[in-house]
């Protein structure tokens, strides 16, 4: 078969892409920052189910970790067709007078160099133009790209836009190249990334503003981008599934 990326995958929506994937007949690579047995977990639970999966780990804002990734997944002997670009931090609710530098760098250098690393290595190895076979991307964004999540992470959704942007450029310059690139814009979703910004229930506190008074699952979202890499989409790019509930 072939090889699927997904980074960021040892929790949240990474996770249950990683799973899905698996079950699509993909071998996954499953991307971990520092939680190494969370990402053993994930590809056991693969490997449970009778699907392959290993882990490899990386921090995507660093573009030597980065390329050695990719050199390792070269040494599997099967191609890379699909990645999920799906790593991403966020810091405590804050407004604009209490952001530092320090803090918006981080925030964009993992959400939004990270991506365009991980876009450029997989890119080289799906291109028609390097020799590939096509290949096919998806880049997590979120509702706050458009919504802009004022008091509470503006920098976060700043880096989202950004996605936004790269997914949009990105899948006109590859197009032709046998690549497909395409975004999913989550909103509410219970995974533990709201901890990181410092109310592990923000769901539960928001979800009756929401058309559909509820928050979504992980699962729901990785549905969306299984069917985005699939065969399926076959004549989407530059297109983006907001699963934000109604907002």
């Amino acid at each position: 078969m072939a090889i699927a990326l997904v980074t960021g995958a040892s929790r949240g929506i990474g996770r249950a892409t990683a799973k899905q994937l698996a079950q699509e007949g993909y071998t996954v690579a499953v991307n971990y920052q520092r939680n190494g047995s969370a990402a053993a977990a994930v590809v056991e639970a693969i490997s449970a189910q009778g699907g392959k999966a290993f882990a490899v780990q990386a921090d995507i804002s660093d573009e030597r970790q980065v390329m050695a990734m990719f050199a390792t997944l070269d040494q599997q002997g099967e191609p890379l067709t699909a990645l999920v670009n799906n790593a991403g931090i966020l810091f405590e609710q804050c407004t604009i007078e209490n952001l530092t530098a320090e803090r918006i760098n981080q925030v964009l250098t993992t959400n939004v160099t990270g991506y365009f690393l991980c876009c450029r290595e997989a890119v080289k190895r799906m291109s028609h133009k390097h020799g590939g076979a096509g290949g096919a991307i998806v880049n997590v964004s979120s509702a706050a790209s458009r919504l802009g999540a004022p008091g509470e992470y503006v920098d976060y959704a700043a880096s989202k836009g950004a996605v936004d942007s790269l997914t949009i450029g990105l899948s006109m310059e590859v197009a032709a190249q046998g690549i497909r690139v395409n975004g999913v814009r989550p909103g509410l979703i219970y995974t533990e990334i709201h901890a990181s910004g410092g109310e592990p229930g923000r769901v539960d506190r928001v979800k009756s503003a929401l058309p559909m008074q509820r928050g979504g699952q992980p699962e729901e979202v990785a549905q969306a981008i299984v069917w985005l890499l699939s065969e399926k989409a076959s004549y989407v790019t530059g297109g983006f599934l907001d699963l934000a509930g109604g907002k």
